[in-house]
C-alpha cells in the first residue's frame, strides 16, 4: 500500500535532526511541510480572516448518503514514523510501531569499496545490538545496498559481504538467540538521486531491522 508522508516539522536535538511523519493512505509525497500551531499566525497580522458562518449541507443530497449495500472500511490505526537522523546522515534511526530500523552509511563502517570494518564501526554496531537486546528481538535483518557505480554484479557481491560484516558483530553481541537473515541487493531500492555524490553516498549503506518489542 502506498502512503502519504506528512512531514510535522524538524528540529535538532542534541546534534540530530529529529522528524516525526504520519503515514495516511494515498500516493507517497515527499517534502510536504505544514506549520505548528504554536509556530505562529500563518496571514500577516492585522489581516487574519474573519469569522464565516458555516456551510449548510441537504441531508437529503445523494451525494452524502452511503450506496444502497455499502459498508464502511475497517478501522485501523495510523502508523507513526519517527525519524532521527545524525547532521551528517551517517546513521539514520526510524521507529514505527511495529519495528525499529537503523541505516548506517558505508563510508562510516568500511573503506572505500571494502568490507572489512573499520575500527569505529564495532561502537556503532554494538549499539544497534544493545537496542535489539532492549526490543527482546529474536529476528533481525541485514540488509546491504551500494550505489550504481561499477558493475551490477560486483555491487551484489559487495553489499552482501558488508551486511555479513556487520553480522558478524552481531552475533558477537547477541550470540545465538537471534535468527539472521541476510541479503545483499547491490544497487537495488536507491534511497536518493544517484546522479549526485551526495545522493549516492547516502544510497551505500548497511540497514538492520528488527520488531518492536514490548520495551519503548
Amino acid at each position: 500500500m502506498k502512503c502519504v508522508r506528512a512531514w510535522h516539522g524538524r528540529r535538532h536535538v542534541a546534534g540530530r535532526a529529529v522528524a516525526v511523519a504520519v503515514l495516511l493512505a494515498g500516493t507517497t509525497v515527499f517534502g510536504a511541510t505544514t506549520a505548528l500551531a504554536d509556530d505562529g499566525p500563518s496571514v500577516p497580522p492585522g489581516t487574519e480572516a474573519t469569522s464565516v458562518p458555516p456551510v449548510k449541507l441537504d441531508a437529503n443530497d445523494p451525494d452524502l448518503k452511503m450506496p444502497e449495500g455499502g459498508t464502511l472500511a475497517p478501522a485501523k490505526v495510523l502508523d507513526i514514523v519517527q525519524v532521527i537522523e545524525d547532521e551528517g546522515g551517517e546513521e539514520r534511526r526510524e521507529d514505527t510501531n511495529a519495528s525499529v530500523k537503523f541505516a548506517l552509511q558505508a563510508e562510516v563502517l568500511f573503506g572505500k569499496d571494502s568490507a572489512k570494518l573499520s575500527p569505529a564501526a564495532n561502537s556503532r554496531i554494538a549499539a544497534i545490538a544493545a537496542e535489539i537486546k532492549k526490543q527482546n528481538a529474536t529476528k533481525v535483518r541485514v540488509f546491504g545496498f551500494t550505489d550504481n557505480l561499477g558493475s551490477s554484479a560486483h555491487g551484489d557481491v559487495l553489499s552482501k559481504q558488508r551486511a555479513n560484516a556487520v553480522q558478524a558483530v552481531l552475533v558477537r553481541d547477541l550470540g545465538s538467540t537471534v535468527t539472521f537473515e541476510i541479503r545483499g541487493y547491490g544497487e537495488q531500492y536507491p534511497i536518493a538521486d544517484n546522479s549526485t555524490e551526495e545522493g549516492r553516498k547516502k544510497n551505500r549503506r548497511v540497514e538492520v531491522s528488527f520488531p518492536r518489542g514490548t520495551s519503548s
